[in-house]
């Protein structure tokens, strides 16, 4: 059976959305048992920090700065695997195994950005070239005997879209979006949820969903503010999805705005009310996932 994979996008900065891939793809291995695999494709690599950097010297953690390194310097990274995807076509052979995938545990792991991606849409290439490298590439992990059988696939994307953002989403099963309770916050949904199909087609398009992050509460209940924009953005996802003929779905699940949220993520332990919010957000996508 082949995986579930869901893209986590927005193409506003400062909206979430590493924090979200990470707490997910923490939520999904760990409160259901499902093995659980994240991709960073940020040029910023901010899931890459997140998950690699020690906090308190400020260099990579000891064994996943070894791994890293190592990764690289056998050119086994996923910079290196579009590079051989690139020139090869349909012959693409990249030997995809421990020097590409970090475990994180034994039900998560990890595929890293590199700084090299920083450059991709500098370099010229054609979408055309690598429109179909992601789905190569996963099902190259899907069919290898010597990885898991993964149960999902979560896809930490860049903030601007470029060319793997098409290749993620020409073959993505859910499309995940953070959005947070302000104007510009609704102002970019309009205009990416607008412009979507014109970037995905003729692909099959996937299902979409929209979700309030970095929520403010007072007294244990949801701002007046946020429920303004929760509302103001519900009505945005039913207009586009009349107007562009898509599935977008307003999930009613929030993310509360958590202080240390950041500490929690590089120490690998999430605070409980965040643990809740997370499996309460799954639940309404798995439900959608159907």
């Amino acid at each position: 059976m082949s995986p579930k994979t869901i893209a986590v996008i927005n193409f506003k900065g400062g909206v979430g959305k590493t924090t979200v891939s990470w707490c997910l793809g923490k939520v999904l291995s760990e409160e259901t048992n499902w093995q659980t695999l994240m991709f960073d494709l940020d040029p910023q690599m901010s899931l890459t920090e997140a998950i690699g950097l020690n906090e308190n010297t400020g260099h990579l953690d000891d064994k996943f700065g070894k791994w890293y390194e190592r990764s690289i310097k056998y050119r086994q990274t996923i910079y290196d695997a579009l590079e051989v995807f690139k020139k090869a076509g349909q012959n693409f052979k990249f030997p995809i195994g421990i020097e590409t995938i970090y475990e994180i545990d034994e039900q998560l792991h990890f595929i890293p950005s590199v700084e090299e991606l920083y450059w991709l849409e500098l370099e010229g290439f054609e979408a055309k070239n690598v429109k179909d490298f992601i789905r190569r590439f996963v099902g190259k992990i899907t069919n290898s005997s010597h990885l898991p059988n993964y149960d999902f696939i979560l896809f930490d994307c860049s903030p601007s879209f470029n060319l793997l953002s098409y290749s993620v989403l020409s073959c993505c099963d859910l499309v995940l979006i953070p959005v947070n309770p302000d104007y510009f916050g609704s102002r970019g949904l309009s205009l990416l949820l607008n412009s979507l199909k014109r970037r995905i087609e003729p692909f099959p398009f996937p299902k979409i969903a929209v979700f309030m992050n970095k929520a403010k509460t007072y007294g244990g209940l949801l701002t007046n503010e946020v429920q303004f924009y929760m509302r103001e953005d519900k009505r945005i996802c039913a207009e586009a999805a009349v107007e562009n003929n898509i599935q977008i779905k307003f999930l009613e699940s929030t993310i509360r705005e958590t202080v240390g949220i950041k500490r929690a993520i590089n120490e690998g332990e999430l605070p409980a009310d965040i643990v809740t919010d997370f499996d309460e957000l799954w639940r309404e996508c798995a439900e959608y996932l159907k």
